[in-house]
């Protein structure tokens, strides 16, 4: 079995450091050491769950699993109890892993538990005698957020995290020398799989926050980080508290790479932060499903209210509603994005029917995703297919570049754009919009005029709804089923 680490099987990298959570730290030996004792402790156990806190173990835990041979299944420590019996039911494994300190909720305390020792001592993953696993076997169990029903255990084999952690190597220019800050939680891709696997696999460091907050990027990005991952609502807080904080402006005019992703982050968050630090945030898009399948590339054009090029290895295209591939790149044509190519999950656990869904008969997963493509490739987000195209007096809107031109009013300090049934345009564009002044709103007219001249008519909103915030999930997402009028 090759390992997805190589700096573990290695004596150069010993003391080289790994891992950093707060105060708590570990080498690259002290890694290889933790994990390989878990490892021969879980080898052959068939699937592990791991209570998936920001802390060590929960890296040690993955990792010893992932040199074990053993699939993975995180889990969300916010999970509700009903959530957690579902996972627990539908993915079956043997074992929960957890530090020691962790109080475990009911459905849990059935399992049999191992507790993580970060400081154990055993032998190194290429001393081990585990059996064998392939590139195709499975590597994590990773559950979607379930919006439409419970929630689907997307089957992530071996070869899908190394080659997506190898394409974004490519594309971001990332080594080992990097090292890497984020504050994300570690039960879904984008904390784990590129927060914590991603710099392991290179053999660089990361630094996890614990927490996010603008203090930590700071000291983290002034003591010698190079790279920090976020998703929109933390680059929208740095944008806010950038005119307050001028080290924290240095800080970030010191990274090598910004990146952002999970969700869209808006135009003028973009410009904001670019003013104050002279640097680009850039961004790449992926679901649990494909982990990733474009970038912005390090020596790429860094555009903003993009998500880039195919990463290399990933195949794109877009289509209409009827599955034919639109040819044209001209920057106005919708359509469904679809993604075939090693970075792409199995199978959605227990569940056949889902999964023969989600693939075309040519082997195309089906994201779900609406985007138009620039005449030299670069890919526009406009929305998901299900709450996010809107369609309006005969035309395709995407809902995403109606709220970027909503954020770009002075007025407004957060927007969501969904669609309602009308009688006369089919559907008519909805903005739920939070004023930056709760006491003196803008007024909807000028809402829509302001996109008017900045878009087109047609995608002026027709309505306007006022709330105190928007409702967003553990990922600063905004769960637009939860906007009704």
């Amino acid at each position: 079995m090759s390992s997805l680490f190589p700096a573990l099987t290695g004596s150069r990298a010993a003391d080289r450091p790994a891992l950093r959570f707060g105060d708590r730290s570990l080498t690259y030996g002290e890694l290889g050491a933790a994990s390989g004792a878990l490892a021969a402790r879980i080898g052959g156990t068939g699937r592990v769950a791991v209570w998936a806190t920001p802390a060590l173990e929960t890296a040690v835990a993955v990792v010893a699993a992932l040199e074990a041979g053993v699939a993975a299944v995180p889990l969300n420590p916010k999970s509700g109890e009903k959530e957690l019996g579902h996972i627990l039911s539908d993915s079956a494994p043997s074992l929960v892993l957890a530090a020691p300190d962790d109080e475990l909720p009911p459905p849990l305390r059935e399992l049999e538990r191992l507790d993580v020792d970060v400081r154990a001592a055993g032998p190194r993953p290429d001393e081990q005698a585990v059996a064998p696993a392939g590139d195709d076997d499975p590597a994590l169990v990773v559950y979607t957020s379930g919006t439409t029903g419970p929630p689907k255990g997307a089957v992530i084999p071996r070869r899908a995290i190394a080659a997506t952690l190898d394409a974004l190597a490519d594309a971001w220019q990332w080594t080992g020398d990097d090292v890497l800050v984020h504050g994300l939680p570690l039960f879904h891709v984008h904390g784990l799989v590129l927060g914590i696997l991603g710099p392991l696999r290179r053999g660089g460091s990361v630094r996890h926050l614990g927490r996010f907050g603008t203090e930590g990027v700071t000291r983290e990005l002034t003591g010698g980080a190079t790279m920090l991952f976020g998703v929109p609502t933390m680059y929208h807080r740095i944008a806010q508290a950038l005119p307050e904080e001028p080290e924290l402006a240095k800080a970030l005019g010191r990274a090598r790479l910004l990146v952002s992703g999970s969700a869209a982050l808006p135009v003028h968050d973009h410009e904001r932060i670019t003013a104050a630090t002279g640097q680009r945030v850039i961004e790449r898009y992926g679901m649990t499903e494909t982990l990733m399948n474009t970038s912005i590339r390090a020596d790429g054009e860094p555009r903003a209210g993009t998500v880039g090029v195919p990463l290399p290895g990933v195949e794109l295209r877009l289509v209409e509603e009827d599955g034919s591939p639109i040819t044209s790149y001209d920057s106005e044509t919708v359509g469904e994005i679809q993604v075939r190519g090693p970075n792409l999950f199995t199978e959605y656990l227990n569940r056949p029917d889902a999964t023969a869904e989600a693939f075309t008969a040519d082997g195309w997963f089906r994201t779900g995703d609406m985007a138009v493509r620039d005449p030299d490739g670069y890919v526009r987000i406009v929305g998901r297919k299900a709450t996010d195209l809107i369609k309006s007096g005969g035309y395709k809107i995407g809902a995403g570049e109606i709220e970027n031109a909503l954020l770009e009013h002075p007025g407004v300090r957060e927007a969501a754009v969904t669609g309602e049934p009308d009688a006369d345009l089919g559907e008519r564009i909805v903005a739920w919009v939070v004023p930056a002044d709760p006491q003196s709103p803008p007024d909807a007219g000028e809402l829509a005029d302001h996109v008017a001249s900045r878009l087109a008519p047609h995608k002026r909103p027709r309505t306007v709804r006022y709330l105190d915030s928007l409702p967003r999930n553990d990922m600063g997402k905004i769960m637009k089923r939860a906007l009704t009028s």
